[in-house]
């Protein structure tokens, strides 16, 4: 930097700090340019046994006169031998870099050579295949790289691996060459990318391949099931046909990239990643079977068509540091929504929107541990705490409301000017902003400010006058859940409801306080139903004179959005008990004929069910919840309904006579009439049995034996001693989870944690409380991006006593300095238990 006489002094070295600092970031970006990855790893069959990996990385420089940091989060003998530009330095590794000191640096191009072991950390490594998964700042863990987002980068890779493995990587595969019981493949230099998105998977892979429109496509899988592969292949690859085509109308730039690949990975950790050439899906979500519900069909084409849009809204445009990844998860899923309804038959989009985002986005926002959709972010080691249900759920609620204030086509544009100025590039929240904010009168620095830089939501209430039968006045206004007294501009309808007709009407909330000027001089309504499209955000009003006529609404949009403002108001204590909402939805059961709302109903009941009445309270429940849950399946004539119902069922069963039900249905293999049930449905069932200690031996050890494919047999071996009748059992697992080598499969450990912890095995399960806190700051460490939350939600899930609550408290104020973003999550993932300490009346 300058001095104040005007002489030039010479800055100091970055400090090397673990991690990749954003003073490091942009130093890196303001002098590195042009860089290319070439690769070599030899992949032994043992998975125990090191990769032994080579690398060459070429870069240009435009100032030598600082070291620079190249970044290799390993052991230090994991480094072996390093070149720069010819001369061999010291192997050595600080604070997770290889310093390339400035003495050995040239302006213009360098070339550094490097022999490593690959690091284990995000291979994935199972018996007999691989995967890496390296968001957001993984690709360090693995090899030596200048791993930060705004720094893209073409990768060349060379694997050698196992005669009877394939593989697939970002490059189209060039060459394959055999060696005794060892082949080669080469891969083509990919596109230009992050880091984040280098990937490959190799493994025993069956593989597919499709021609789609043009379009040559390989698919890679484990799935052994043949009723799924026969029902899923055709829909798999004509949804991510369908979703190109979309995607390339919708933004005027046709795919951007020299290849379209995809690979099912069993018990993935996320649904999917959107590596360039390389797709990775949880293999789970793809391949469904003619049982299949219409709400996993949707789920499929959502997921699909997500990872698609990456391509366009993350891979060709990057944001330029992970404090804007949520746009690139906005985009995907804001597109995603729009792809689905083409692709998919029969898609109500307003309801499917309402139904997927609302419930996830309260749940965090309504915590006292919300984040706002932008973070801060100082060290890139810190990015994977950002995810989670805001940028995935709140984010397309947002810009649903931004296309709804700009414009369908206006938005459209901004969007297409966005992502030609800025393609193979990367570019900022406000970059996108300065373009859109062109095409509309409104303030959207001020809107922006509110929505996207602020957490928390408004919470509405109305004031309706009336004279004469006549409306005189409807006055609605707005405050912050947080008491404050923010205004989030934003679009909704309400409904005023008739004996025999309803009349819509668009509210435009700008201020925290408006007149409904259309409302005047209406007949007054039976009630007013609020946010009856389901696109306005917050906690709206409800009216007792609702739960009467709710039915006699004909949309099914508008009975979603009444479920969600009914399980709202009722968990901020106001207008509904726990119980008065079990009673009116089980009443709805009978009633409710739309798949996604018996989703959206059945998944409200068993929270109700298992979160917020005491265990006395749940047996005066039990008895008539179950059979009026049995009572609807039967009358239920869609087999999808049917299903829900029956995995409602499932949940609920507490009565003798209701698990000799399931036991039977498992034993026989016979399902009730009109549903068909699965390898993984009647795992479902076993486990569901098991917990609850049913009087049979060997429930699990027998479904073992049942289970066919390999990948899923090992799913229930590890989840098998968390469900053991046994305390003592069930306490060395717990233990053994304090081991990284046994967290590995994060899917596997969230789902036996989900049985460690169920209500009916609190008691014994309440002391695994505080070391489940202890261990989190090495499970971010260690875990994927989403493990820590699902840990933490997996953990307090359904506590509910004042006891649980305290192991809570008395951990943040032990820790007063702790990490602020798992801080965060601490109460974003308890929050269910602070509010039943308050519902729950013990």
């Amino acid at each position: 930097m300058a001095s104040c006489s005007g002489t030039k002094t010479v800055s100091e070295p970055i400090p090397v700090e673990t991690g990749v600092s954003k003073e490091l970031a942009d130093f890196r970006k303001q002098v590195l340019s042009h860089i290319a990855y070439d690769i070599s790893l030899d992949i032994p069959a043992e998975r125990q046994q090191p990769i032994p990996g080579s690398e060459t990385i070429t870069f240009r420089l435009s100032d030598n006169s600082k070291p620079l940091q190249l970044d290799f989060k390993e052991n230090p003998d994991h480094l072996k031998q390093v070149w720069l530009n010819g001369q061999q330095l010291e192997a050595k590794l600080e604070n997770e870099h290889i310093i390339l000191p400035a003495s050995h640096l040239k302006l213009g191009e360098n070339v550094v050579k490097i022999d490593f072991i690959a690091g284990d950390l995000s291979l994935n490594r199972n018996q007999d295949y691989l995967y890496t998964l390296l968001v957001p700042d993984r690709a360090r863990t693995v090899l030596p790289v200048f791993d930060q987002p705004n720094l893209k980068a073409t990768f060349k890779l060379n694997l050698t691996m196992p005669a009877d493995w394939n593989a697939l990587a970002n490059g189209t595969l060039v060459d394959s060459t055999r060696s005794g019981t060892s082949k080669s493949y080469t891969f083509a230099a990919s596109d230009t990318i992050p880091t984040y998105l280098f990937s490959f998977a190799a493994g025993k892979f069956k593989h597919v391949q499709r021609d789609m429109r043009g379009t040559a496509m390989h698919f890679y899988h484990r799935e052994t099931d043949q009723s799924k592969i026969r029902e899923s292949m055709d829909p798999i690859f004509q949804i991510h046909s369908d979703a190109l085509v979309f995607l390339e109308d919708y933004t005027q730039i046709p795919y951007p990239f020299q290849k379209f690949d995809f690979v099912a990975i069993p018990d993935f950790q996320y649904g999917g990643m959107e590596h360039v050439g390389a797709i990775q899906y949880k293999a789970s979500t793809l391949f469904l079977d003619e049982g299949a519900t219409k709400d996993e069909k949707i789920a499929r084409s959502n997921l699909i068509a997500h990872e698609t849009a990456h391509m366009w809204f993350g891979d060709l445009v990057t944001m330029q540091w992970f404090d804007d990844v949520w746009m690139k998860e906005v985009f995907a899923n804001f597109m995603a929504d729009k792809v689905t309804q083409v692709a998919l038959e029969n898609t109500n989009y307003d309801m499917k929107f309402l139904v997927d985002h609302f419930p996830a986005a309260y749940g965090i926002d309504r915590t006292s541990g919300a984040n706002p959709i932008r973070q801060p972010l100082d060290n890139l080691q810190d990015a994977g705490s950002l995810y989670g249900g805001i940028i995935y759920h709140k984010a397309p609620i947002m810009m649903r409301q931004l296309e709804r204030l700009m414009g369908e086509e206006e938005l459209r544009k901004g969007l297409q000017e966005y992502l030609k100025t800025y393609a193979y590039h990367n570019a900022t929240w406000p970059d996108l902003i300065k373009i859109l904010d062109a095409r509309t009168t409104t303030d959207l620095q001020q809107w922006n400010q509110v929505w996207v830089n602020e957490p928390g939501r408004p919470v509405f209430t109305h004031e309706l006058k009336t004279s004469n039968g006549k409306i005189a006045q409807l006055r609605v206004s707005q405050k912050g859940e947080d008491g404050s007294d923010r205004v989030w501009p934003q679009f909704f309808e309400i409904a005023l409801v008739y004996p025999d007709r309803l009349e819509e009407l668009t509210v435009d909330m700008t201020n925290k306080e408006i007149i409904v000027e259309a409302a005047a001089g209406k007949e007054a309504p039976l009630f007013i139903l609020f946010n009856s499209t389901g696109q306005g955000y917050g906690v709206f009003p409800v009216d007792e004179a609702m739960l009467q006529r709710l039915y006699t609404l004909q949309d099914p949009v508008q009975r979603a959005s009444a479920y969600i403002n009914l399980y709202e108001n009722m968990l901020n204590g106001r207008s509904l008990t726990p119980s008065q909402l079990l009673d009116f939805y089980q009443k709805g059961l009978l009633q409710e004929q739309e798949e996604l709302n018996i989703k959206l109903l059945t998944g409200q009941l068993s929270d109700i069910y298992w979160g917020l009445l005491t265990p006395a309270q749940r047996q005066q429940h039990t008895a008539q919840l179950e059979q009026n849950v049995w009572h609807a399946l039967a009358q239920q004539q869609a087999s999808n309904v049917k299903k829900l119902l029956f995995k409602t069922y499932q949940s609920i069963a507490l009565t003798q006579q209701a698990q000799e039900r399931l036991y039977q249905i498992w034993q026989k293999q016979q399902p009730p009439t009109g549903i068909k049930l699965n390898e993984d449905d009647y795992t479902s069932l076993a486990l569901a049995l098991a917990v609850r200690n049913y009087p049979a031996e060997n429930i699990l050890e027998q479904q073992l034996a049942r289970i066919q494919n390999p990948d899923r047999k090992k799913r229930l071996e590890f989840m098998m001693p968390a469900l053991s009748p046994e305390v003592q059992v069930r306490d060395a697992f717990f233990a053994s989870l304090k081991a990284a080598e046994n967290r590995e499969k994060e899917s596997w450990v969230a789902s036996a944690l989900g049985y460690l912890h169920h209500p009916l095995r609190a008691e014994t399960s309440e002391k695994y409380l505080p070391q489940s806190l202890e261990l989190l700051e090495e499970i971010q460490r260690t875990g994927d991006i989403f493990f820590p939350y699902n840990w933490l939600r997996a953990t307090f899930g359904f506590y509910q006593t004042t006891a649980a609550a305290e192991v809570v408290r008395n951990f943040l104020a032990a820790n007063p300095n702790y990490n602020p973003k798992l801080k965060a999550k601490i109460l974003q993932a308890a929050d269910d238990l602070f509010r039943a300490e308050k519902l729950v009346k013990q």
